[in-house]
């Protein structure tokens, strides 16, 4: 049986969410193949390149304006346009590692953070973060502005997210 260690349990959680952000974003892919497929626009030919989700208001997403709030404090600029999508990515990818490396921490002393095979991580991620941070900080609109499968849809992928950081977590620490 292994030991439990936290920092070895953190360090393999943020190669697992570096890996699930990346199953999370084939997911939306995926999700966005189908939903074009009906309503009739046929399959989009970069649909195997990361994608944010799509914003129903035509907003950037909240990424894009966090990397966009992050250079101008930063690098004292806004973005170039073709800055953006690489930016919003990192974001995305800096964010699901940090928040992976948070559960690999927890997964190694509570079985509860374990709960699902990841999935109640990612569930409780989606509303922290989609719900109420993301809003909050002003990246997003309320919550409530939004429709109920945009909800859905973000729901499903941070279930994909736990899952997977989970599934590679336990393959990292011989769990």
């Amino acid at each position: 049986m292994r030991s439990k260690n936290r920092v070895k349990g953190a360090l393999a959680g943020m190669a697992a969410g570096l890996v699930a952000s990346y199953a999370m974003n084939q997911f939306q892919a995926g999700l966005a193949k189908l939903k074009a497929g009906a309503a009739g626009n046929g399959p989009r030919r970069d649909a195997g390149a990361p994608q944010p989700p799509p914003q129903p208001s035509g907003d950037e997403p909240a990424t894009v304006k966090a990397a966009l709030r992050i250079a101008r404090s930063v690098l004292g600029r806004t973005l170039r346009e073709e800055e953006k999508g690489p930016s919003g990515s990192l974001m995305h990818y800096l964010f699901g590692t940090a928040a992976g490396g948070v559960y690999g921490a927890l997964a190694e002393k509570s079985p509860v953070a374990r709960a699902g095979l990841g999935t109640l991580f990612g569930s409780v991620l989606w509303f922290l973060s989609d719900e109420v941070a993301v809003p909050a900080l002003g990246l997003a609109k309320p919550a409530r502005e939004y429709p109920a499968s945009v909800h859905a849809s973000a729901l499903a992928s941070h279930l994909v997210y736990g899952a997977a950081t989970e599934i590679v977590r336990a393959g990292l620490r011989g769990a």
